[in-house]
């Protein structure tokens, strides 16, 4: 089987450089990102001032995308937002997800093309949507594979607690079809929970064990479509599971020890003077700092607003903490370090926060704002993880 792969919500490339790392058979034959809430589309120019091949590139609403004219490939990828999967009856149409939900269209996609593999990623919170139905929305998910043939492994995957610099935790979803030869083998040998604790994929590449034996649930996946899932799924789901046929196993599991790196090996030298603190010292203290705020609630009532710290500055001799879209400005969450050799405080670069997600320097420097650089990657996934697993799905998809 040919290792052809679509990337969807494709970003700045994260899963092809992965990929790409992985094996130099994956061949991407369609890719598709669309920012709506910008004019400009940098992300995709930084797409393909990289990769170039402009023509296999799709840079529309993902809305607007006719399914049939994707290429058939054998493996889709992408990384999509936690949203509101539920679903709701509408008479003659049948059952139909909310408008805007993105799920919805890899759901489409995966009903038009069949891919035989599905590699994605997502936070972590996504095992715990909603808060009023607890895993209703993975369990949604879930059907929807089910119902196209496919069985699912799921694993939340922390980076530093497998080698790199960053304390960013993803759900990572692997599906395959019941009938390709690994699905085949897989249902025929082992149970969900082998799957789990021993065969699967995620335990091979990022090893764990059981972390408390009370975090277990297993049932039968017996509903009948996914409006019923929708309605009435109630089950706990751990950071670990999958979904063998009818077989849902899902535990809570521990990574096994390993060497985590540290944020000083990611750190530049001769940092320019622009990324240094020149503001005042005590707004960064504050922002950094526990707070209890009193507050009054827009229907009247007090309360107390509160906060744990932030170290300040952020230590480099651990892994940095995760990155998000707002880096580098005026908030809690921006890492401020004490870099090692000018001893002065300073945030870190657009190039050092392309290396905690392991992407090439000047990976992000295609003309886009430096603002925009670290919005990217404070929506980007550490490629190490995705050349890790692209080296498994290698050996699997070889074989079919």
């Amino acid at each position: 089987m040919e290792k052809t792969v679509v990337e969807l919500f494709a970003g700045v490339g994260g899963f092809r450089v992965g990929l790409e790392r992985a094996s130099d058979e994956f061949e991407t034959v369609w890719a598709n990102q669309w920012e709506p809430s910008r004019k400009t589309q940098d992300a995709y120019e930084c797409y393909i001032a990289n990769f170039g091949k402009k023509d296999i590139h799709s840079n529309v609403d993902i809305n607007d995308v006719d399914y049939q004219e994707i290429p058939n490939h054998s493996l889709l990828v992408g990384g999509f937002p936690c949203q509101d999967y539920s679903v709701a009856s509408t008479g003659a149409k049948g059952i139909e997800g909310k408008k805007g939900v993105l799920w919805w269209n890899i759901y489409s996609i995966l009903k038009t093309k069949q891919p035989k593999f599905v590699l994605l990623e997502n936070v972590d919170r996504l095992l715990k949507s909603p808060t009023s139905q607890r895993g209703r929305d993975f369990a949604v998910i879930l059907g929807c594979f089910r119902e196209q043939g496919y069985s699912v492994e799921w694993r939340v995957i922390n980076a530093a607690e497998y080698g790199f610099p960053q304390r960013r935790r993803r759900v990572f979803i692997f599906a395959f079809k019941n009938d390709t030869k690994y699905g085949n083998e897989l249902i025929r040998t082992a149970s969900s929970e082998v799957v789990v604790t021993d065969k699967g994929v995620f335990q091979k590449l990022f090893p764990a064990k059981a972390y408390d034996i009370k975090r277990i649930n297993r049932t039968e996946f017996d509903f009948d479509d996914i409006k019923q899932i929708s309605d009435n799924f109630a089950l706990k789901f751990w950071n670990a599971g999958c979904l063998l046929g009818d077989d849902l196993y899902t535990q809570d599991l521990k990574a096994d020890e390993l060497k985590a790196m540290p944020l000083e090996k990611v750190l530049d030298t001769d940092v320019p003077e622009e990324f240094y603190l020149n503001e005042d010292l005590e707004k960064w203290k504050y922002m950094k700092g526990p707070k209890k705020i009193p507050r009054v609630h827009k229907e009247g009532h007090k309360y107390v607003f509160a906060e744990g710290g932030i170290a300040f500055p952020d230590p480099i001799d651990k892994p940095a903490r995760t990155m998000l879209t707002s880096e580098s400005s005026a908030n809690r969450s921006t890492h401020i370090i004490m870099d090692p050799h000018t001893k002065k405080l300073r945030k870190l670069t657009p190039e050092e926060c392309e290396a905690l997600n392991g992407f090439p320097k000047g990976w992000t420097n295609t003309g886009m704002s430096s603002r925009f650089r670290y919005f990217c990657m404070g929506n980007a996934l550490v490629v190490g993880i995705v050349e890790r697993i692209g080296k498994e799905l290698e050996k699997i998809i070889e074989k079919e």
